[in-house]
């Protein structure tokens, strides 16, 4: 039986008025709400870093109110993406990484890396910002993801740069930004941004399934052939890789389920 990596799939943040007395009991406080979502889900993306640092002692707190085996995936500092020349985001990159995030400890997933959407493909700007990614901080191993939104990325070279960093990509199922499913590391981060606030689950039960399978395929080592590519001819390795997946965004109000539902499958 081929080995497979951990499967964790959730959710973005864990406030949001309309979760409360649906996704959370009615009863209970917001203070606890962390406490509650790490308790029904694997993995949480965190959102608020993007827009703001954090103190030390906050990411302390985050790490003591959750099991041992969940994590959160921040989202790092728009004063890092959004720069016009991303070889001079070195600054930024730094303050992010050094506010605090490693009293995670072992609770700290990956760290996302989200471009606007204009910024297009620069190979050797693009190169520059991924050379300025540290492989740890604090004395703690960091993975990181990249979010792309502009077509011009869909090319091997792309996908080249992103292997050779060591660095992932963020396959996104979004109704307008290109899905580029390549894998370059050994891990896969998707996020999944088409769902329905009229549908249950978020996803309804036939996407479910396929989104179940293709995170089964990829956790087993494998390539979801159906999935644009950068590189169709490039052929990663064969080996388990750890899947994060995300209802992000459209669906919100049903997120919660849609990772409940989408967890129990692949378990």
């Amino acid at each position: 039986m081929t080995k497979s990596g951990t499967i964790r799939c959730g959710i973005g943040g864990w406030t949001f008025d309309p979760w409360e007395g649906t996704f959370y009991p009615e009863t209970l406080s917001k203070k606890r709400q962390l406490e509650y979502a790490s308790r029904q889900l694997k993995v949480i993306e965190v959102n608020g870093t993007y827009y703001s640092s954090q103190k030390p002692e906050t990411f302390a707190k985050w790490a003591s109110e959750v099991p041992d085996d969940f994590v959160f995936s921040l989202k790092a500092s728009r004063f890092a993406t959004n720069k016009k020349v991303l070889a001079e985001a070195g600054e930024s990159i730094n303050r992010f990484l050094g506010q605090g995030l490693t009293e995670l400890g072992p609770h700290l997933g990956p760290i996302l890396w989200q471009f606007m959407a204009t910024k297009k493909f620069d190979a050797d700007d693009f190169g520059a910002f991924l050379a300025l990614l540290p492989e740890k901080q604090d004395g703690l191993a960091l993975r990181h993801v990249v979010e792309v939104r502009h077509p011009s990325f869909r090319t091997p070279e792309f996908i080249a740069l992103l292997a050779k960093h060591n660095v992932a990509l963020v396959c996104a199922d979004h109704a307008d930004y290109p899905m580029i499913a390549d894998v370059t590391l050994d891990f896969v981060y998707a996020r999944l941004q088409t769902g329905s606030d009229d549908v249950e689950t978020c996803y309804d039960e036939k996407r479910l399934d396929l989104w179940a399978d293709r995170l089964k395929t990829w956790a087993s080592g494998g390539v979801v052939a159906e999935l644009d590519l950068g590189d169709p001819s490039r052929k990663p390795e064969m080996k388990a890789r750890d899947v994060f997946a995300f209802f992000i965004s459209e669906g919100k109000v049903n997120a919660p389920n849609g990772a409940r539902a989408l967890q129990k499958r692949v378990d």
